[in-house]
């Protein structure tokens, strides 16, 4: 499996990006797809994640209600619309790929657990 990130950028604070993680190889080993973000001089966290299905999505509370994960079957597509954007979002972003072994919800923010990376984005966001 091979996940390709893109889509970050320069953004002015309030404003919107859209990431895309493009799958390709096996993906049928992809049961859950996440996004993680290392922001500068910190480690990398949790951000949102999906299952391979499109549903089952699960966001860390500091972008709940800013940023939406959906899938797009068609093209094997995984986009992170990203709305309201803070400073504090600045970061590269990680797509990942967890395989079913890990299916419990338990692990969906096991960074760990998840078995394929994508090359990561650079978002910042400008106050």
């Amino acid at each position: 499996v091979q996940l390709q990130a893109s889509g970050g950028g320069l953004v002015q604070a309030g404003g919107s990006l859209r990431l895309t993680c493009a799958a390709s190889g096996s993906t049928d080993n992809i049961y859950r797809l996440g996004w993680f973000r290392q922001p500068p001089g910190k480690e990398r966290e949790f951000v949102v994640a999906i299952l391979d299905t499109g549903r089952g999505t699960s966001y860390a509370d500091s972008v709940k209600g800013r940023f939406t994960i959906f899938k797009d079957n068609t093209k094997n597509m995984y986009h992170l619309q990203m709305n309201s954007l803070k400073p504090e979002d600045t970061a590269v972003y990680y797509c990942a790929g967890q395989r079913a072994p890990y299916a419990r919800t338990y692990y969906e923010r096991n960074q760990s657990k998840y078995t394929y990376w994508g090359q990561g984005t650079l978002v910042t966001v400008s106050s």
